[in-house]
């Protein structure tokens, strides 16, 4: 054997370059197709002998809308259950330690590929559904979703220990008041259109932030208050639609804070979003409100001692492409 050429890697083997298997390299693919903040995609992965640690990239938190890297934690924890659940989809156990070396490293996670074990057709399903989810910011059907979906997309969210409180019609409307007055005050502040110009810049060959085509309508009397991507670029001309008045509205809520807890939150909220694209269900992220500390507050309603992590608009919504990614090459750490 001639010292330095790369030899074939098998299965879950990692090679000494660092290079993954190719069941592995399947598995990381699956992990970058996370959603995450403005798309920044803020995670890197170095595959191990053991897995995977996972890092959080803090070069790319938007530092204006989130300050103690809150949004940035929940995007990594998508990836990780993005990446949990390729390992059992192709037979193995995926074992989770999450904040290894403390709350404020770089490495935030680490996912072992363990025991073998039995495929089951709901990991076959969220498995599938990984490569199908968007981010919809489309007008949705005036269909109700049904309950039975609505119970579903509840029990997702318990299985990662979070908890999914669907808005009544009042709550509705309050928690979109709030969303709207968020929006309205990020607007204000120069300091966020500077962030919203960078992310949403149009690059030949960009990878990441939001592209025209995924900034979607505006909302005919912001019905529905979208985060509005397309702010500082008047130019790009985009249709005016009416927005629906029936879609759901739910909170996604953990009863601790703090990085472990926006982790396990980013998690819960990729299994709701996985389960909701089982089901043909559209969604749609609106984070304004919990990245401003008094109206975060506000989303919960007064007494309670849950931490809401996010809020989700859920509906049925028509196709739409999805976001860039960077390639895995330049996510890799090896």
């Amino acid at each position: 054997m001639t010292t330095g050429t790369r030899q074939p890697v098998h299965g879950w083997a990692v090679a000494h370059d660092g290079e993954p298997g190719p069941l592995l390299r399947e598995c990381l693919e699956a992990a970058v197709l996370a959603p995450s903040i403005f798309n920044t995609q803020p995670w890197r992965f170095r595959p191990t002998s053991a897995g995977v640690d996972v890092l959080a990239d803090r070069g790319r938190r938007v530092g204006v809308i989130d300050e103690y890297g809150r949004e940035l934690l929940i995007s990594v924890g998508a990836a990780v259950f993005n990446l949990r659940v390729a390992m059992l989809a192709r037979g193995r156990q995926a074992v989770l330690s999450l904040l290894p070396d403390g709350p404020h490293a770089e490495r935030v996670a680490c996912v072992r590929a363990g025991a073998r074990v039995a495929g089951s057709d709901t990991v076959a399903a969220l498995a599938r559904a990984i490569p199908r989810r968007r981010t919809n910011r489309r007008p949705f059907a005036d269909v109700p979703v049904e309950r039975w979906m609505i119970d579903e997309l509840v029990r997702a969210a318990e299985a990662e220990g979070a908890e999914l409180t669907v808005a009544d019609l009042d709550a509705r409307g309050a928690v979109l008041e709030v969303v709207r007055f968020a929006e309205r005050r990020w607007r204000a502040q120069p300091n966020y259109l500077a962030a919203l110009e960078w992310w949403t810049r149009c690059d030949i060959g960009r990878l990441d932030g939001v592209p025209p085509e995924a900034y979607g309508p505006w909302s005919a009397a912001e019905r529905m208050p979208l985060r509005d991507f397309g702010l500082v670029h008047p130019l790009r001309k985009r249709a005016v639609e009416r927005f629906e008045d029936t879609s759901t509205i739910a909170v996604l809520s953990t009863r601790t804070d703090g990085p472990e807890a926006w982790l396990r939150g980013g998690q819960a909220l990729e299994r709701v979003l996985l389960t909701a694209t089982v089901r043909g269900l559209a969604t749609t992220p609106l984070t304004q409100p919990l990245e401003i500390p008094a109206l975060r507050a506000l989303v919960c309603g007064p007494g309670t001692t849950r931490h809401p992590q996010a809020i989700i608009r859920i509906g049925y919504g028509p196709p739409c492409a999805p976001s860039p990614r960077r390639p895995l090459a330049e996510v890799l750490l090896r």
